[in-house]
């Protein structure tokens, strides 16, 4: 059995998605143990064992490689085990499995942080600041361009192939509208989104603990994703 230590947000649902793809099922083959970050779970004893970074999702699969729990942190490193855990979405000549490889580190390292970015200053910092909305949404929309350049080439991120890149560049871009993004000025990267959005994989995937999320409104909450709360020493 697969423990996920998760909530609904783009590095959430990447794995959530995965597992899905992969033909495990929620309630059969994985448990999903919600870590409310507005409420401050992640700073939790227990959970820091798991992710000291405090960040979700974090996995415990009873079943590891050598037949003992294994357990991981970070959202890129969990897609590569269940990659291969499961001989699915990471092709496995070399030339392929690096050409998927280079679209994942662009998530990792570009489309997650330049884009969450873009949320925060666009969506949830406390007062507006014209240089850092403008410097996040220009990166959000150059991104984008990279990616409409890809998909004009290819039907998905890395190829022909369905891949683990998709899988975690697609969560990050079903908002869009909050990183100041028309679609229309990405036709490729909008079309790729709909064929992903429609696989019933992904539906399950990001209905994951959908119901649970709120909007962050209360100051308790902004406190403790943006305050001084991530800060302090655990």
């Amino acid at each position: 059995m697969i423990d996920l230590y998760s909530w609904a947000t783009p590095n959430g649902h990447k794995v959530h998605i995965m597992l899905e793809e992969c033909g495990w099922r929620l309630g059969r083959d994985w448990r999903v143990h919600p870590i409310d970050i507005g409420q401050g779970d992640q700073f939790q004893p227990e959970f820091l064992k798991i992710s000291p970074n405090n960040k979700i999702p974090a996995m415990v699969d009873s079943d590891g490689p050598d037949g003992k729990p294994i357990s991981l942190f970070e959202s890129g490193a969990i897609l590569l085990y269940l990659a291969a855990k499961s001989g699915r979405f990471l092709p496995r000549s070399d030339r392929q499995k690096f050409e998927v490889l280079q679209w994942l580190m662009f998530q990792m390292g570009g489309v997650g942080p330049m884009l969450g970015q873009a949320h925060h200053f666009r969506i949830y910092a406390p007062e507006k600041i014209d240089y850092a909305v403008n410097r996040y949404t220009n990166e959000a929309r150059r991104l984008y361009g990279v990616m409409d350049k890809q998909l004009a080439k290819h039907r998905f991120m890395a190829g022909s192939q369905y891949t683990i890149a998709d899988i975690a560049i697609f969560p990050w871009v079903r908002s869009w509208q909050n990183q100041g993004i028309d679609w229309t000025d990405y036709p490729h990267a909008k079309a790729w989104f709909d064929r992903i959005a429609a696989r019933p994989a992904v539906q399950r995937g990001v209905a994951v603990l959908a119901h649970a999320r709120k909007p962050l409104t209360d100051a308790k909450a902004r406190e403790t994703l943006f305050g001084s709360t991530q800060y302090k020493k655990n």
